[in-house]
């Protein structure tokens, strides 16, 4: 007696059943990694600010005072020639940071909500906005 060798393979069902698995698990798993990047971006906003804040902080500690708004946060990396000139100047960073969006920061003193205020309008470039669109400051931190 021979034995026939049974053919492997896969039937249709199997396969439907399969695609319809991998149908139902795409519609559960994308929706929520492609919010991550969103997410990340406003992640890098805070962690900019709070980078902006304590250079900041150790420009007043070097100063006496912070910069003034219209000094901005290039005072950071080039020493201010208008305004209140700071006697104990040195560079607090290599360059000044866009946010994750691509605008610049916004830099206020005094500030609207503390001494200084630091923020970014978020991925709409607006004050205001909600979710992704709202602002991130140095009130958040």
């Amino acid at each position: 007696m021979q034995q026939r060798a049974r053919q492997g393979g896969f039937t249709l069902i199997e396969i439907l059943v399969v695609i319809a698995i991998l149908a139902i698990l795409g519609a559960l798993v994308v929706p929520k990694i492609m919010s991550r990047p969103d997410e990340a971006r406003v992640v890098a906003a805070k962690q900019d600010v709070g980078a902006l804040v304590q250079a900041l902080k150790l420009y007043k500690l070097d100063n006496g005072i912070y910069p003034s708004t219209e000094q901005g946060l290039k005072a950071l990396v080039e020493k201010p020639t208008a305004g209140q000139i700071p006697n104990n100047w040195k560079s607090y960073l290599d360059k000044l940071p866009r946010d994750p969006w691509g605008h610049d920061y916004v830099y206020l003193n005094p500030g609207i909500k503390g001494d200084i205020d630091v923020m970014s309008y978020g991925a709409d470039g607006q004050a205001g906005g909600e979710g992704h669109d709202a602002d991130i400051g140095s009130w958040m931190l």
